[in-house]
């Protein structure tokens, strides 16, 4: 997993005109120009290796009754599955954790592109890392309007088979930051990108994984998936 320097994120003044697909094309291209040729080489080898890996097959398919769950708010509070599907069908847009980049670029676009259609037809939009305590940093910095919760345990990230084991997993020295220290369990898996459609009595309807995190879905997509 890079430990790159951070980049900067989308412009603000481009939430309502650019599309996920080009905010990304801009990352990689400053990413071009400032990272060495080393970790620039590294971060694109990880994404390679992850997508050839990925095997659609072992992700549960539409119509796959999920067990139920619970999710952890930013104040620490559970809340079931019954509940956050009381009003009906929910969209999860699973992400890596708090400081990502590339994470930070698609909250900030789901919240301008995605959310106010979702919130016309009726569905609530939420985000998901498997990060304890949740990270209020993307909230903060992009005005969300929607909620973030944890995955304790990736008991639900798990069950739908969207975390990753880097192939590098070093021994941490105490207090050496690491992966598994930002993202609160001590552990070095890691959710990958997807979106998934869970309708009011846990049936997933759809599921899209992204195992190249630079390639997630657009807005248009998302939508088609709820109509």
């Amino acid at each position: 997993m890079s430990h790159a320097a951070a980049t900067s994120y989308a412009d603000p003044a481009l939430a309502d005109t650019s599309s996920l697909a080009s905010r990304y094309a801009d990352l990689s291209a400053e990413r071009a120009r400032t990272w060495s040729p080393e970790a620039l080489a590294r971060n694109v080898d990880q994404r390679r290796v992850l997508v050839e890996r990925h095997d659609p097959a072992a992700h549960p398919q539409p119509g796959t009754r999920l067990a139920p769950f619970f999710l952890q708010d930013a104040d620490g509070n559970s809340r079931s599955s019954a509940d956050l599907l009381a009003e009906g069908p929910i969209v999860l847009a699973f992400f890596r954790f708090g400081g990502c980049p590339a994470c930070n670029i698609a909250l900030d676009y789901y919240n301008t592109a995605l959310l106010p259609e979702l919130d016309r037809r009726g569905v609530t939009f939420l985000a998901v890392s498997a990060q304890t305590p949740v990270d209020r940093t993307p909230t903060q910095r992009h005005g969300l309007r929607f909620e973030t919760y944890g995955d304790p345990g990736y008991a639900l990230s798990r069950q739908l088979g969207v975390t990753f084991l880097p192939d590098d997993q070093p021994a941490v020295a105490p207090g050496t930051p690491w992966i598994g220290a930002t993202l609160g369990t001590d552990s070095y898996e890691i959710n990958q990108p997807a979106i998934a459609v869970i309708e009011p009595d846990h049936t997933l309807r759809a599921l899209i994984v992204s195992p190249d995190w630079l390639d997630r879905p657009e807005a248009e997509t998302v939508l088609g998936l709820v109509t």
